[in-house]
This record gives C-alpha cells, sequence and structure tokens, in this order.
C-alpha cells in the first residue's frame, strides 16, 4: 500500500520561505513522477512542479525561481522548498506519485488517471 504523507504547512507573511516534505512509503517500482500540485478555494488544481527518477525537474512559470522540488536518494522524501512567497501562493498542497511513464512536451512527467495523492498541508501567506 502507498502512503504519502506531507508536512511543513502553515502560515507566513509575503517573502517568507516554506519548505514542505512528503513522505512517501510502500513505493516498489524503480522509476517514478513525483509531484507537488497546490488547489486554491474556488480554484483548479494547479501542478506546481514535477521530478522524475531521472532526476529531471520542470517548474510552473508562477513558481519559477522561487520554488525547487527536490528528492532525496531513496525517493522516500519529497521536497518543495518555497522561497519569497506571495499571497497568491496560498493553497493546499499535495504531493502525488506514479509510475513514470514519460513527459509530455512542456517537460513535466505525467501521470497516469489514478496517481497516489498525500492528504495535503496548507499554505498561508498574509500580505
Amino acid at each position: 500500500q502507498v502512503q504519502l504523507v506531507e508536512s511543513g504547512g502553515g502560515s507566513v507573511q509575503a517573502g517568507g520561505s516554506l519548505r514542505l516534505s512528503c513522505t512517501v512509503s510502500g513505493y516498489t517500482y524503480n522509476t517514478y513522477c513525483l509531484a507537488w500540485f497546490r488547489q486554491a478555494p474556488g480554484k483548479e488544481r494547479e501542478r506546481v512542479a514535477t521530478i522524475d527518477s531521472g532526476g529531471s525537474t520542470k517548474h510552473a512559470d508562477s513558481v519559477k525561481g522561487r520554488f525547487t522540488i527536490s528528492r532525496d536518494g531513496a525517493k522516500s522524501t519529497l521536497f518543495l522548498q518555497m522561497n519569497s512567497l506571495k499571497p497568491e501562493d496560498t493553497a493546499m498542497y499535495y504531493c502525488a506519485a506514479d509510475r513514470l511513464r514519460g513527459r509530455n512536451s512542456e517537460g513535466y512527467c505525467v501521470f497516469s488517471l489514478n496517481p497516489y495523492w498525500g492528504q495535503g498541508t496548507q499554505v498561508t501567506v498574509s500580505s
């Protein structure tokens, strides 16, 4: 049973930093796509960044230069370092995992219709 557990969310002022973590357990495939998504109230879920088993990363334009996705070498923990936070970054942040199925034309690794999801961690940025 694959389980993902996020942590590290909280409330910060604009310009501050947070580091989100996602502990992955029970994943047995050698190749993988890991990602951070976020969803703000009343908005669609947004893909923030992906990283695959080859180490390739891709970040959304809205966070490029401010957020960095990374993982430990044993793939057991996924991170999202968030700097220079803005009020518009306020959202519930989710991590997701799936087998690596390739990359799309934008460079994101892609998921199946049913990836594994964490329960989410709230990030609130005040102005």
